[in-house]
């Protein structure tokens, strides 16, 4: 039975970054009718992933991001992406070169599937960068570069670290655009391995549209508690964005 869908602030998305579909569930009732938007990345595809997606899309109303960072020559790229469009789906990422964005987009076609650029990864510094020989340059500068050009190749958003989203925001080839944050953390919550870091008051007054949290939200012996406790920060003044045009 479909279930009706009740208009949440779908500003956060929990990363149900479990092993199975069957804790995956678990996690999503356990956390309740307060959080509308889950992402399923590449760990869980394995223990099923896609069927956990479809179910809670189809079943519980829920919003999708389909975390897979897709990279591969641009007929793959098409070809997958054009699979996975017909599920219905909202978010699905795949690296930031232009070849794979302009791919990415050619599989969208006409279906509501917005496809998110991976910048930089926010669990990468310049060292290491540096050993996968990409080219000299701060983290920063190099998302922002990486960003205005995902966007030029048509991408609908992309992931960045809330240290990045005010840059990105100010862009001119982001009007219009969509920056969706990993790396966010409640205040006093452990960082874990992500290293480029922030509040979700302060992604979401730097320009972004989404957040994605995972463990502090998991982790809490309360997870339903943990997540309304992130979206009244999103509601409160503290996310009041300076204009910056």
């Amino acid at each position: 039975m479909t279930v009706a869908h009740t208009p949440v602030d779908d500003r956060l998305i929990v990363a149900l970054d479990v092993p199975n579909a069957i804790a995956g569930m678990e996690l999503v009732d356990r956390i309740g009718p307060a959080v509308s938007f889950y992402k399923i990345g590449l760990g869980m595809l394995t223990g099923g992933g896609m069927g956990l997606a479809m179910e809670l899309k189809d079943e519980h109303a829920k919003r999708i991001f389909l975390d897979l960072k897709l990279f591969d020559i641009g007929s793959t790229i098409e070809a997958a992406v054009r699979g996975l469009a017909q599920f219905n789906l909202d978010f699905l990422t795949v690296h930031g070169d232009p070849n794979v964005v302009r791919a990415a987009r050619e599989g969208v076609g006409g279906s509501s599937l917005n496809i998110l650029a991976v910048t930089i990864l926010t669990s990468l510094e310049r060292e290491d960068l540096d050993a996968c020989l990409l080219r000299d340059g701060t983290v920063s500068q190099l998302v922002i570069d990486r960003a205005a050009l995902a966007f030029e190749a048509g991408a609908h958003g992309v992931i960045a670290s809330p240290q990045e989203a005010a840059a990105i925001r100010a862009l001119p080839e982001a009007v219009g655009k969509l920056i969706v944050t990993p790396g966010v953390r409640p205040q006093g919550s452990d960082p874990g391995d992500q290293k480029r870091i922030a509040t979700p008051a302060q992604a979401v007054r730097d320009g972004a549209d989404y957040i994605v949290v995972g463990r502090p939200v998991w982790r809490a012996s309360d997870p339903a508690a943990a997540a309304r406790d992130i979206l009244a920060e999103l509601a409160s003044p503290q996310t009041a964005r300076a204009d910056t045009r």
